[in-house]
């Protein structure tokens, strides 16, 4: 299921928020993506009406199965983009900056191609 790239974004910092703090609130997606807080209300808003995210009573966001999956795939191209692009001398606020636009774009081919490519490499 191909969904927004902003929405891809926000899973995908919400994952990023999780692994870095454990717990997950609106306004630290807010700050992570310099957005500000009815931006992110909305969006939350969205991604929970199309199951992707569920909001505690207490404000904690948690990722459904389908939201965690989305994320996962697009922080993975994130990471290996980002690395990619680093081992070939850019420097890594830029290679960062570009694995964000790059990471959206990408067929699930093409990154299997690329993740075997840079594997053989490494070896």
């Amino acid at each position: 299921m191909k969904i927004h790239e902003s929405a891809e974004d926000y899973l995908e910092a919400i994952l990023m928020i999780q692994k870095e703090k454990g717990s997950v609130r609106s306004i630290d997606v807010a700050h992570k993506l310099g957005f500000s807080k009815p931006s992110v209300s909305r969006a939350v808003s969205l991604l929970r009406e199309n199951g992707y995210i569920i909001m505690q009573r207490d404000g904690q966001l948690v990722l459904t199965d389908a939201g965690h999956k989305i994320a996962e795939t697009i922080y993975e191209r994130h990471v290996l983009i980002s690395n990619w692009l680093i081992s070939m001398g850019i420097p890594a606020d830029v290679a960062a900056e570009d694995a964000c636009k790059m990471e959206h774009d990408v067929s699930p081919v093409t990154f299997e191609k690329l993740k075997e490519h840079i594997a053989a490499q490494t070896e």
